[in-house]
């Protein structure tokens, strides 16, 4: 949740901010701000609620658009403190109008630091957790041991706050300085030549730079326009770890492509990215080829040790880890249990040093799965993180990590990167299932070359989408759709029930249909749309035909019923009222296929409603707070 950027050059710092921003808008969206230093005392702040686009409105009426200035700030807010409203949009200024900050995440402590600023006398103008660090930040430098000296009393504000966040600061007498830090959320600082910037994501800054470094846990960062120097928050340089690291995708993975929304270019990009994950392991050996993790730096030895697995993921990750768990299990006979990683710590779940917990997360920095890795870790439980953020903070706390490389995902429902987290999962069984000895080589060759097609499937899955929104059009006005799945298709009827919600605001729930007639059934009325994920006829055989009794059951009540099967399986279309044909796959795979249609009903849904694919309301993309 929100995006941070930072500048410091030799550019306009007003251009470079609000293209970031724009760029950077997916992890927040409820207001923003930019504040620009002019090199001669002055500090220029603009802010508005709502959409980038409101900003820039105001700054095409303000002066701030012709402040020159060659350092800036900007942020683009979810709410978490106070209504998203002007005055509590970021940027914050102390009473001097010299000092400004940008944050994302939660200061914990907040309140009692605001009681004591308000006890000094100071009048606070927002209802934010944030404004209390630059008005500390402020007294630190106007007296005490840090007085004159901004990045010490930036360190010295740092100190006594708790929390998950990320703060910037610049000082209108520092005009080439810009101090930061990071706690649990994300910091990248873009290394240039002769320009320097620091963001909480790479989006940020990949059109100038692809040179990048990684801060760690309470790590600070002092940036002028041809230095970086990073200290842990007393200061001390030494023993202090970065990671520079270089990013390995381009603009143009970050733009539009000529799509009208992020959402559908990325939903079309989903054979390249499961392609992409895929790629690089599976090597060929002796005994035919074995499977190989990123950085696992868990060895074959502990891989056979572990006696249950757990997956810890939120939203359409849980969705992937209840796919993984039809998968390990089925290949390895491992007991595996998915839990919502919010839930986890709380319950006392049973750990130890036999347990591999799989932890699942997009962004690398969801703060439910990184307090549910730190927990399993605490209890000396393995964790090996599956994410597809290079360097997140849940990969670097794990003990393994298997990146899934999709690129940049904008949309913030998300579509390209749970396909590839399903496929990872996939790799995580297959290496679990080698390692244990429970499938011989060559059948752990052969399900990774059944894995290894289908991308290709994936691209003839995404031919059905004029079919998809032609029906999604037509069910637009409807008050609620029901999806129903067996097996695998049950998790991917919850997959796309969270899309439909996500992106259309419809009530829409995913059952296993076995569970119908145990009390859903009494939702079914004339006219509803059902969606139905069907398994194969020849890999599913009675499933198969106990979901065509379902089917029955609810056409009979007047359900309108919109079925995905397989292609060839004639048997359902009498119990169809619209059939989405997918190519045939492996049970396991399906999903891979039988999501796609899904994803794109929930755009076409929202589209024909008049809403916005990319933002829907009230949601970021990096969920970066419990």
């Amino acid at each position: 949740m929100c995006g941070i950027v930072g500048y410091v050059g030799y550019r306009d710092a007003l251009g470079v901010v609000v293209d970031a921003l724009r760029r950077m808008e997916y992890r927040g969206y409820d207001s923003a701000g930019v504040a620009i230093l002019d090199g001669q005392g002055a500090l220029a702040v603009e802010r508005k609620a709502g959409k980038l686009a409101n900003l820039e409105a105001e700054l095409a009426e303000s002066g701030v658009v012709s402040f020159a200035g060659t350092t800036g700030m900007g942020h683009t807010r979810w709410a978490t403190h106070g209504a998203p409203t002007d005055r509590n949009a970021h940027p914050h200024r102390d009473v001097s109008g010299k000092i400004a900050v940008v944050h994302n995440g939660i200061i914990e402590n907040f309140a009692p630091l605001r009681r004591e600023l308000e006890d000094a006398g100071i009048e606070l103008h927002s209802d934010t957790d944030t404004e209390v660090a630059v008005h500390l930040v402020a007294l630190a430098y106007a007296d005490g041991p840090t007085a004159g000296d901004f990045p010490a009393s930036a360190l010295a504000v740092l100190r006594r706050l708790e929390g998950a966040f990320t703060l910037v600061f610049t000082h209108a007498d520092h005009p080439d300085v810009i101090v930061a830090a990071r706690r649990n959320t994300p910091l990248v600082v873009g290394v240039g030549k002769g320009e320097m910037f620091i963001a909480s994501d790479v989006t940020a800054f990949i059109e100038h730079t692809r040179e990048a470094v990684e801060l760690g846990q309470d790590q600070a960062v002092v940036i002028t326009s041809d230095s970086y120097r990073v200290t842990d928050f007393a200061g001390i340089e030494d023993g202090v770890r970065t990671r520079p690291f270089t990013i390995d995708w381009d603009l143009a993975a970050a733009e539009k492509g000529g799509h009208d929304y992020f959402m559908l270019k990325e939903i079309e990009e989903q054979p390249t990215a499961v392609a992409d994950t895929l790629i690089g392991h599976f090597t060929t050996d002796e005994s035919g080829g074995r499977i190989v993790l990123d950085e696992q730096r868990l060895a074959d030895q502990e891989l056979r040790e572990f006696d249950k697995v757990f997956v810890v993921a939120c939203g359409s990750s849980y969705h992937a880890g209840l796919l993984a768990k039809y998968a390990i299990e089925h290949w390895t006979r491992l007991p595996v249990e998915v839990e919502l990683a919010s839930e986890f710590r709380y319950r006392d779940p049973v750990l130890d040093r036999s347990t591999l917990v799989v932890a699942i997360s997009q962004s690398g920095e969801t703060a439910d799965t990184l307090e549910a890795v730190r927990h399993a870790k605490e209890q000396k439980a393995r964790v090996l993180a599956i994410c597809n953020t290079n360097g997140a903070q849940i990969p670097r706390e794990s003990d393994a990590v298997l990146y899934t490389r999709t690129g940049p995902e904008i949309g913030v429902a998300s579509t390209k990167a749970f396909l590839a987290q399903v496929a990872a999962n996939y790799l995580v069984g297959l290496a679990l299932a080698q390692a244990r000895g429970t499938k011989y080589p060559d059948e752990v060759a052969r399900e990774f070359r059944e894995l290894e097609a289908m991308p290709k499937l994936v691209e003839r899955v995404l031919e059905t989408a004029p079919q998809v929104r032609a029906i999604a059009r037509e069910l637009a006005h409807v008050p609620t759709v029901l999806f129903l799945g067996r097996h695998v298709g049950y998790p991917v009827a919850l997959e796309g029930a969270l899309k439909l919600k996500e992106l259309a605001y419809m009530h829409a729930e995913g059952f296993a249909a076995g569970e119908l007639k145990h009390g859903p059934i009494a939702l079914i009325e004339d006219g509803l749309p059902v969606i139905v994920v069907m398994p194969s006829p020849k890999g599913r055989a009675v499933l198969h035909s106990k979901l065509l009794s379902n089917i029955r059951e609810i056409q009979a009540r007047g359900a309108r019923t919109i079925v995905i099967a397989e292609e060839g399986d004639d048997t359902v279309r009498p119990f169809a009222d619209d059939l989405i044909e997918i190519p045939s796959a492996p049970t396991l795979f399906q999903p891979l296929l039988s999501t796609v249609p899904l994803q794109i009903f929930a755009a076409e849904v929202a589209q024909a409603r008049g809403y916005d694919v990319d933002k829907p309301r009230n949601l970021a993309k990096s969920v970066t707070v419990e």
